[in-house]
Parts: structure tokens; sequence; C-alpha cells
């Protein structure tokens, strides 16, 4: 289910995982790639650009397609179609994300109204128009050196742990903003109707949380 308009970038590589090729059909966008074992899709569909995997596998539909583009050098990885179905599904989802930061990549859900991403070691920056809630959760034992600033609800050199939601329910409000982890995961999600990556930018974060380059 995705819940929310495509938005490709120009020159993007876009991959299909399984029922994923519906969603694109529907809006009339020929993949480049599709993957999957394609139990959710009903059967294996036909082309030189198939990879075609058995249902009795390590990996979801999602992450094997994560790994296609990560093989490919991809530094965006934006995810559409990974939230607002199984609860389940949903979380491994967001798993994806951290694995996706592990490897160096900046990778994004979209849908049902929200983003979701995860950052390491780093921060994410939001313009003054963004509006509405966002929420911080550590994705790991513990992240250390939290700040959030230009929020409704600040935080300065916070450690946060998987066992505590304080992070959820913030808002923007209307000034520039930013969320920042010195060591550790942070899953960042907010209120948005599609992606919009104008209104936000990675950037680096040294030991003692100043910026060191941006990662757009």
């Amino acid at each position: 289910m995705i819940g929310t308009e495509l938005v490709i970038p120009d020159g993007s590589f876009v991959i299909a995982a399984d029922a994923g090729l519906k969603a694109l059909n529907a809006a009339g966008i020929v993949p480049d790639l599709i993957v999957g074992d394609f139990d959710s899709l009903g059967e294996a569909p036909k082309g030189t650009n198939v990879v075609l995997h058995k249902p009795e596998k390590d990996d979801t539909d999602m992450m094997l397609a994560v790994r296609e583009a990560l093989g490919r050098r991809a530094e965006t990885l934006i995810i559409y179609g990974g939230l607002g179905g199984r609860i389940d599904h949903e979380y491994a989802n967001i798993q994806t994300l951290a694995y996706i930061a592990d490897h160096g990549a900046k990778g994004f859900l979209v849908g049902r109204g929200y983003v979701c991403t995860v950052i390491k070691n780093s921060g994410i920056a939001f313009d003054s128009d963004m509006r509405g809630t966002v929420s911080v959760f550590c994705h790991g034992s513990k992240a250390e050196g939290v700040e959030l600033t230009g929020l409704k609800y600040p935080l300065t050199d916070y450690t946060l742990t998987n066992d505590y939601p304080l992070g959820v329910s913030n808002e923007f409000t209307g000034v520039p903003s930013s969320i920042s982890v010195k060591n550790g995961l942070l899953a960042v999600m907010w209120s948005a109707s599609g992606f919009e990556p104008e209104k936000y930018r990675e950037f680096m974060v040294s030991s003692h949380n100043e910026t060191a380059k941006d990662r757009v």
C-alpha cells in the first residue's frame, strides 16, 4: 500500500519489489528492475529485468530491492509502499532503513502521510516551513549525544534508549530545526503528504556536535 503520490526524481533507477509492480503499473511507471518471490503478486512477471527468488529466503522482498540498489552504489533510496500494511513488515522496513544507514546511504520510507528515515552518527535539518509532528526513537540499545533544536521540545547532548519513547510527538515550530546524534542510530518520523527532499537535508556531525559537511 502506498497512499501517496509517487514522486520519482529524474535519473532514478526504479526497482519494483514483488507486488510493488502493481503500484508502478497503475502510475504508468516502468521499473528498471523487478525483484522478489512474487507470492504477493501471484505470478512471476516476464522479462530480462526480472530477478526471481525462492519463497524460502532470509531477505524480505524489500531487502532484496535494497541490496540491488546498494549494489549499484545508490546514495539515496526512496521507498514507497512500506508503511501502513502489516505491522511486522512495517517494522522490518524500519530495520531496513537502519541497514541502509549502516551502509553509508540515505533511506526514506514514504506513505500514509508520513516519511521515516534512520540516521547514524549524523543529523537531519528541516526548513522553517515544515509543519506537524516529528518523532525520534533510539534504534539500538542507546543513542548518545542527541540534539533537537528548533522543535517544541528541545534536547541537548541527551542519551535516548530503546525502552522509553521520550521522543514521540514532538512538533515543528515554524523555524529551522534539526535532529542529530553523535553516536548511534535514530529513527526519525515526520508527518508529510509526500517526499519533499528540498525541505530537509542530512549532515554529518563530529564528536563535538559540529557540522562537518552536508550529505545531500
